[in-house]
Order: C-alpha cells, then structure tokens, then sequence
C-alpha cells in the first residue's frame, strides 16, 4: 500500500489553528509548472498568499490541492496551488507554523514563467548542482507593520 502524506492534513490543521486563534494563515509556496498564481507578484519563485476568510473566496483544500480566488490590485483571479508546492504556512502575526523542504520538480528548473517551463530544461547532472544538499528554511520576507 502506498504511504499517504500527511502535508495536506497538517497544512489544513494549521489552518484551522489559525482562524480559530484569530490569527491570518499565510501559505509560501515555491511556483512550479503547475502553480497557477498571479505570476507579477512571484519573487525568486515564490509567492506568499493570505488564506484568511476575507481574503479568500470558495477556499478548497484538498489531499492534492488548494484552490480559491482572490483579489489582486482590485481584479478577483482562479488561483490554484498543488500540495507539493507548499512550502509553508505560518500565522502572520507571529510567525508559528510549520515549513517543508522543497519538492524538486523532476529535472524542471522553477522558471518565472510558467509557459516556459519546458523550455528551460536543463540536463539532470546541472540541476542536482544546484539542489541543496540540507533543507534550507527561509525566514519569511515580510514586515509587520502596526
């Protein structure tokens, strides 16, 4: 029997924690070929998205996926992100949640723009290179301002 992961249920525990502590639930997600996020607000292939109920419409989080729409620069946008892409999600008012390693897509590069994907390819030897060789954790980019 296959090993189900447990990512999709801790993300979503997470989440609940969040909303029922009255805190924001942010999601950080590394972009990959089958991310369909506004790719103007991407930055060195990752997106930080607000997960909150009044940032969020029609919110699904599956054992595969989580979909919603939301509002970027005042135009309401589909947003689909795999599991696999999620790197983290955390409260934004203190920072507590919990980060996974980054899934390598194949031999795929995270490029910019998705619909150039394939065509960035590059042979397996060049991106193992440049995989890293322990999990590195970011600290998030965001400031909070009162």
């Amino acid at each position: 029997m296959a090993d189900i992961s447990t990512k999709p249920y801790i993300i979503r525990a997470i989440y609940e924690w969040c909303s029922d502590s009255g805190l924001t639930p942010y999601l950080a997600v590394a972009v990959d070929s089958q991310t369909r996020v506004p790719m103007e607000f991407v930055k060195d292939g990752e997106i930080v998205l607000n997960l909150s109920l009044s940032a969020t419409n029609n919110l699904t989080m599956g054992n595969d996926a989580i979909q919603f729409s939301a509002r970027f620069s005042g135009a309401s946008r589909e947003l689909y992100v795999p599991v696999k892409a999620v790197i983290g999600i955390f409260s934004r008012e203190n920072g507590q949640g919990m980060f996974f390693p980054k899934e390598p897509e194949g031999v795929k590069e995270i490029v910019g723009v998705v619909a150039d994907v394939d065509a960035q390819q590059k042979p397996a030897s060049k991106v193992e290179d440049k995989l890293p060789q322990k999990p590195v954790v970011k600290k998030s980019h965001l400031k909070l301002i009162k």
